[in-house]
């Protein structure tokens, strides 16, 4: 197996940049110079993506930014020794080593192994100081291959809790029964660093305050359950997550501390204490999943916990139905590039079927079908290409539903809520309560199955609850209840809502493109955000004329936050920091991609003058689009679907127009009330930064 470091991984007491994008960019050049990784920028990308989900720097002076991505060949290893040092967003202050770990997006179990071994090297001081103290490539080359190797990797402490555990063995005879049990559970997104580091750090605050603790790491390379025996006898139990805990239910009615594996990074003592504590304490939170216990002590978290769930639930479902959309709206937009606009609509010559449909049935590329091609309809190999484009896309799109359903369900109920949410989807369909039924049968079929999972059966029947039980008899309430007494009304709704969006015109239809538009600017990549773009996409199933023109008002105006930064930043680059120039840079693409995300550290930073000058932008282009009746028939892409656009160049106008309107608005914003420093020249600046060290001017000169 290749090394997953070797010397060309390693830069030294580098100036790699003055903000972790550009730090991340070049460690990432690094890994494709070595030929490990296809594309540096969506390996930087992807690790960036990571980033805007949890900051990746750690106490002591450490960044681990990492990722799994396509790009990646190999799994791979790229460190440097920073000078200057980076902010990574760690509480103590900016890294000066970074270690870039990069994983194939199906990397095989042993590399993950020994990526898992460094994360956990990186919690030793021993090992962070060898490394700040090495004096070569080849140095720094062998003290990790030495952390990363197979032997050392296997049966880390506290990994399973046997090491904590086998500690008060040699006490006294009373010791043991006096020692609190804490089992633990960490799982990041990628499943790669901050998962082990998460496990280690908790193991050893564990040890030291005389605590047993058992780790379940739910990470990359597997994880091994815990014992239930172990769970059982356990006082309380550590949620140490990003993410959702698979197989939650063991841990019913257990006493809960719950946060993101960064703070159990960071606070590893506090969160034992606060477990020790919800262990004594009888209205403490605990795992849901029991019969009376859990109730109350879940409901007295009060309505914030209860909207943030509901919050969560939605945007789960929300985030994995995305894929079915994009899969099939692309394919459906370039079945319609191929085959003309009219591929589905009915086929006189095959009754009940489209021309797509009927072509994939009884034509094949050795048996085209024929005809006079027309731009609205294509015969010939771009006609039966066009068709199969169209077939796989509309089935993809079948799932949108019944996946919106599905996990909402998996969200509340974990696995046992996929089947009967996936049912009582694919039931709205069919009764026509759409994307709407989709959203309240979703809730209630995890609802539903949530409570069949605490009744207390007899043992002989207690195995087939999750598999037998719950899916019949929730299916059967959920999806009864959404037949018989959800499905007309919400139908109705659907109906009137539809009818009354393709009846807009004038005025009514610049109403609509404001509100949209102000939606897609208020939270970039939020619930609200997503509200719009899931109105929009279960729009596009219908292939009616308002639906295409809800989704060019939608994309539009969700590409005009990135491009108005960028432009904001290149007007006037003196009201932003450096690191917010970096990230202008990079917001011109992502705008143009339609990835609204690319305007949050902006807004994140100074949230009252970006997101009104972000909406007023985006209103703006909703309202021209939505006015001059542009259509789109496809759900993502920006100004890659060119082709799927009715009139690309007016939408192109109503976007740039946009992007002008907010990014004067944020630059007027910004300037109002700023000192006279902060609005001196450029070569005013560079006089006040004089005894800075050299390589800042120099960046700040040419941002």
């Amino acid at each position: 197996m290749p090394a997953l470091i070797t010397p060309d991984l390693v830069a030294l007491d580098a100036d790699l940049g003055a903000d972790k994008a550009a730090v991340v960019r070049r460690l990432a050049e690094l890994v494709a110079a070595a030929g490990r990784a296809t594309n540096t920028d969506a390996l930087q990308a992807d690790v960036l993506a990571r980033e805007a989900q949890a900051a990746t720097g750690l106490p002591g002076g450490i960044a681990i930014p990492h990722c799994r991505s396509a790009a990646v060949t190999e799994a791979s290893l790229a460190f440097a020794r920073l000078s200057p040092k980076v902010d990574f967003g760690a509480p103590d202050g900016p890294a000066d080593l970074a270690f870039l770990i990069a994983a194939p997006a199906h990397g095989d179990a042993d590399h993950l192994t020994l990526l898992t071994a460094l994360a956990r090297a990186l919690v030793r001081p021993e090992f962070v100081a060898s490394l700040r103290s090495a004096a070569s490539d080849e140095e720094i080359v062998a003290l990790v291959q030495e952390v990363v190797s197979p032997a050392p990797a296997a049966g880390p402490a506290g990994a399973t809790g046997g090491a904590t555990a086998a500690a008060p063995a040699a006490g006294p005879a009373a010791e043991p029964a006096a020692r609190k049990s804490i089992v633990v559970v960490s799982a990041c997104p990628t499943g790669i660093a901050h998962t082990y580091m998460a496990a280690d750090k908790l193991a050893a605050a564990g040890e030291a305050a005389g605590v047993d603790v058992h780790v379940e790491t739910q990470g990359s390379s597997g994880s091994t359950p815990l014992d239930p025996a172990v769970i059982r006898a356990a006082d309380a139990a550590i949620f140490a997550v990003d993410v959702g805990v698979r197989d939650q239910g063991r841990f019913a009615g257990k006493p809960l501390v719950q946060s993101g594996t960064k703070r159990a990074i960071n606070e590893p003592e506090v969160m034992i204490r606060e477990a020790l504590a919800a262990a004594d304490d009888p209205n403490a939170r605990r795992v849901s999943g029991t019969a009376s216990g859990d109730t109350s002590s879940v409901s007295s978290g009060g309505g914030a916990r209860t909207g943030s769930e509901i919050r969560r639930w939605l945007l789960t479902g929300v985030s994995y139905m995305i894929p079915f959309v994009a899969a099939g709206g692309l394919l459906i937009a370039l079945g319609f590039a191929l085959g003309g606009y009219q591929i589905v609509n009915g086929n006189p010559d095959a009754e009940g079927q489209s021309y797509a449909l009927s072509w994939v049935l009884n034509n094949s590329l050795f048996d085209l079908p024929v005809g006079q091609s027309t731009e609205e309809l294509r015969f010939g190999v771009l006609g039966y290409l066009g068709a199969v484009c169209t077939v796989l896309g509309q089935a993809a799109f079948a799932f949108l539903v019944p996946a919106l359903a599905g996990y909402i369900a998996y969200a509340i109920a974990d696995r046992p809520g996929i089947a009967p949410g996936f049912v009582v989807g694919a039931v709205s369909v069919t009764v026509g309560a759409g994307f709407l039924g989709g959203l309240v049968g979703g809730i209630l079929a995890g609802l539903v199955a949530l409570w069949i999972s605490r009744w207390r059966l007899p043992s002989g029947v207690r195995g087939l609850q999750p598999v037998v039980i719950i899916p019949l008899v929730a299916t059967l309430i959920s999806s009864g209840i959404m037949v018989m007494v959800l499905g007309r009304p919400l139908a109705a709704a659907l109906e009137g809502l539809g009818d009354w969006l393709n009846g807009l015109s004038g005025s009514s239809a610049i109403l609509l493109g404001i509100i949209l538009g102000l939606m897609m600017c208020f939270d970039l990549g939020g619930p609200v955000n997503k509200a719009a773009y899931l109105f929009a996409t279960a729009g596009l199933a219908s292939q009616t004329s308002g639906s295409f023109v809800i989704m060019a008002t939608v994309m539009a105006a969700g590409m005009v936050p990135p491009l108005a930064m960028a432009l904001s930043t290149a007007l006037r680059s003196r009201l932003y920091t450096p690191a917010e120039r970096e990230n202008g840079k990079a917001a011109w693409l992502l705008g143009l991609s339609f990835i609204s995300e690319g305007a949050i550290p902006f807004a994140a930073a100074d949230p009252v003058r970006v997101i009104p000058s972000m909406m007023l932008g985006g209103a703006t282009t909703g309202a021209i689009v939505a006015v001059l009746e542009i259509e789109a028939r496809a759900p993502h892409g920006g100004v890659f679907v060119f082709f799927a656009i009715s009139n690309f160049l007016l939408w192109l106008l109503a976007i740039a127009i946009g992007a002008v309107v907010g990014g004067i608005a944020v630059t007027v914003a910004k300037s109002i009330g700023r000192s006279d420093a902060e609005e001196a020249p450029e070569d005013a600046v560079d006089l006040e930064h004089a005894h800075t060290p050299a390589h800042v001017p120099a960046r700040a000169a040419s941002a």
